[in-house]
């Protein structure tokens, strides 16, 4: 059996918790980076008898559109999967759910789900440092769990949370370049949906960005952001809802 990591993971919080689950699984992985350049991607070479763990992000309480956009295109071969939604401390409403219809309408064999806490993509202070001392033992018997059942004959699902019709998707944020910028370009190198103009890399193509906050995580300059408004405006809705710390779920 190989494991095959297949993540979307713009701030480093969901390949964290990809990363820290298949660690307990004890096997090494294969990792496919879909939040890069479309023309970067390397789409994975399954087995019917491999395990993928697919990762992305919560955002607003849905999976990022480019995200399922891209998983849409993995030949899964019949294989074993299990489908890890990570939110900011805030909940995951029905991306969980999401990532679950999507995996089995592409091919994959659904055996268990994840929602896992990192630190929120916009306002970092919520989920701050997570996953942490106190998860990374909990992600690692996770993934030993799941790898115990996979390396069996049972295929069963309990009920994933959420709701169909997911939840319309929110509006979140796009942020643009700020005083500072120096016009270095890391930003729209990296940016996934190509939103970013190299020409004019204090800009957004406000059709093509996804508020993945990539570009905000990699500014060397740190100039990139949604500004200070928008930031107090952000952190007092969020305040109330993140306020107590959530917990790792596991459906097994």
């Amino acid at each position: 059996m190989k494991i095959h990591q297949i993540i979307f993971s713009p701030t480093g919080g969901t390949r964290r918790v990809s990363e820290i689950l298949c660690q307990g699984m004890g096997i090494e992985s294969v990792v496919t980076d879909l939040c890069v350049k479309a023309a970067d991607i390397r789409f994975p070479a399954i087995n019917e008898d491999d395990l993928a763990v697919i990762a992305m992000p919560v955002f607003a309480g849905r999976v990022p559109a480019l995200a399922a956009e891209r998983l849409r295109k993995v030949n899964p071969h019949n294989a074993k999967c299990v489908v890890v939604a990570v939110f900011g401390n805030r909940a995951y409403d029905d991306a969980l759910l999401e990532m679950h219809d999507m995996a089995t309408a592409s091919g994959f064999r659904v055996i268990a789900a994840v929602a896992a806490v990192a630190e929120h993509s916009i306002i970092r202070k919520y989920g701050k440092g997570r996953p942490d001392a106190d998860d990374e033992p909990m992600l690692r018997q996770f993934g030993a769990d799941i790898l115990r059942k996979a390396e069996g004959t049972d295929c069963t699902m309990p009920p994933v949370p959420g709701h169909r019709p997911y939840k319309k998707a929110g509006k979140v944020p796009q942020p643009k370049g700020r005083r500072g910028c120096n016009r270095c370009g890391v930003c729209a190198r990296q940016c996934p949906a190509d939103a970013i103009p190299l020409t004019a890399p204090k800009t957004v193509d406000t059709a093509k960005c996804i508020s993945c906050m990539r570009c905000v995580s990699v500014c060397p300059a740190r100039s990139r952001g949604i500004g200070s408004v928008m930031d107090f405006l952000a952190t007092q809705a969020l305040k109330k809802v993140c306020a107590t710390r959530k917990a790792n779920e596991l459906y097994l």
